[in-house]
């Protein structure tokens, strides 16, 4: 585009993110960019089992970044905290910006936030960003820490559009949750639970918490 924002008369791909990344501050995708990528990936944290679901789940997003132009999947991401769900995932999101692709990163908190605020203004609701066709159209939609929202039925039925509707339109979908499958089960519905299953590759991590590992590292320098 030469820096124009458009290509044949239409919008390119980086004004178009550009345009999210306004919209949507919370989405963070220049600190993902700057700072977590496969090539920042180091297995020196786990050993054992957890070293091998690690490099197991490595191999998941790697081949998800690799196959994206042309085969459908979706990502879940569970286990316990700090074992890399959220690093892999933004590590797939550079991965697919530099692809050209579209991506709104969310935490679940904020997402539903997001969707709230514009379901319930009554007073000026033409003033704001209508956020479903971004939500349900962007290329990859990433919803981190699922389960730290609060628990209601609009949640759940709000959850359940957006996973239902990217899925009938192909748009890639990763999800990140410090539950586990039965917790995901009591939490939210059959249905829920059921498309999680049916249409996402359910990659899990265990082992210690990194982020808590470095910082008493730090703490001893």
């Amino acid at each position: 585009c030469k820096d124009t924002g458009y290509v044949n008369g239409e919008k390119c791909h980086c004004f178009k993110q550009a345009m999210l990344n306004l919209l949507y501050e919370q989405s963070n995708i220049q600190d993902i960019l700057q700072n977590e990528t496969f090539d920042n990936i180091s297995y020196e944290y786990q050993i054992g089992d957890d070293l091998v679901r690690f490099k197991k789940a490595v191999s998941n997003a790697e081949k998800f970044v690799d196959s994206f132009e042309y085969d459908y999947r979706n990502l879940l991401f569970y286990g316990t905290v700090g074992t890399g769900k959220s690093f892999l995932s933004n590590c797939i999101a550079n991965a697919i910006l530099e692809k050209g692709y579209s991506v709104i990163y969310f935490s679940a908190i904020a997402l539903f936030q997001k969707i709230s605020e514009y379901t319930f203004h009554k007073n000026g609701k033409e003033d704001l960003t209508n956020p479903f066709e971004d939500i349900y159209n962007c290329d990859l939609l990433i919803i981190d820490d699922l389960g730290t929202e609060l628990g209601n039925s609009f949640v759940t039925s709000q959850l359940f559009a957006c996973l239902n509707e990217r899925h009938l339109r192909h748009n890639a979908t990763i999800i990140s949750t410090n539950l586990d499958l039965n917790e995901l089960t009591e939490r939210y519905s059959d249905r829920i639970f059921s498309r999680l299953i049916s249409n996402y590759d359910v990659i899990k991590l265990s082992g210690q918490d990194i982020r808590t590992y470095l910082k008493r590292m730090m703490n001893r320098k």
